[in-house]
């Protein structure tokens, strides 16, 4: 079998990606005249290599795109990198259905080391870690492809929370976290809390969760949970040489800049 008649075989059964070693298992090709087979796939733009050794497959309905949805290869990428995983932040909050700030850029969760970014032509893929990695409100959902792995909703939320400076500060992800909060259920604050380690963003969201409104007993959750513990005061928007004063709420957040959604 050619690499060609395999890749056609993998777009059959609905793959839409591929390892090196795996095309060479299945087509019995030598590795260097197999990299020569597909460089001309790639120039044909039928192909395209996403990492070193892992390429994506870019069937007709795509080819005016020049990319495919991340949800039709992540789990396999990340199966090919032996690595944990999850689709978050603005892309999770799609899946959510909070999709008002539109974003060009993918946004992956996954393990230490950090991942370098993938910036090509049509590919925008950014990459974070974290220190501890979630044992709940990580969720499966369904492509054309198979399942893929995407934070819940409260994990997306508090997880732009913590990113927000890295991620166009709180205004700018306002409306997403209001939307976010629709669809996140108590339970799912309740697992967040059995395992979530930053306390200061966890006193962001009720705060905020609170002042835009959402239903009370997502916030009277996190209330219960701090008031087991001492926590002290944070600012809203974390920023190099501020440190947080008091406050008159019971989040001890230091309101330092107005919250202005365009929802």
């Amino acid at each position: 079998m050619k690499a060609k008649e395999y890749i056609k075989h993998l777009l059959s059964v609905e793959s839409y990606s591929f390892s090196l070693e795996e095309i060479a298992e299945h087509t019995g090709g030598k590795t260097t005249s197999l990299k020569f087979e597909l460089a001309r796939l790639v120039s044909k733009k039928e192909i395209i290599n996403l990492r070193k050794g892992f390429y994506l497959i870019i069937p007709p309905r795509y080819s005016k795109l020049g990319q495919i949805p991340i949800q039709l290869y992540i789990d396999k990428l990340f199966s090919y990198l032996n690595r944990k995983y999850y689709l978050g932040f603005y892309s999770a909050a799609k899946f959510h259905g909070a999709g008002h700030q539109q974003s060009q850029r993918e946004y992956i969760m996954t393990e230490r080391p950090k991942l370098a970014s993938i910036n090509k032509k049509t590919f925008d893929i950014g990459f974070f870690t974290t220190t501890e990695w979630p044992g709940k409100n990580i969720v499966w959902k369904k492509s054309d492809a198979g399942y893929f792995k995407i934070s819940s909703p409260a994990l997306t939320a508090v997880d732009l929370i913590h990113h927000q400076s890295k991620l166009g500060g709180l205004n700018r992800m306002l409306a997403v976290l209001e939307e976010l909060a629709e669809e996140t259920i108590p339970d799912d604050i309740a697992d967040l809390l059995s395992w979530y380690p930053h306390k200061s963003s966890l006193q962001r969201l009720g705060f905020i969760l609170e002042e835009t409104g959402a239903d009370k007993s997502l916030s009277n959750r996190i209330k219960n949970h701090l008031r087991q513990s001492k926590f002290f005061p944070v600012l809203l928007s974390p920023g190099p040489g501020q440190k947080a004063g008091a406050a008159a709420n019971f989040w001890k957040v230091d309101i330092n800049m107005s919250l202005e959604s365009d929802l």
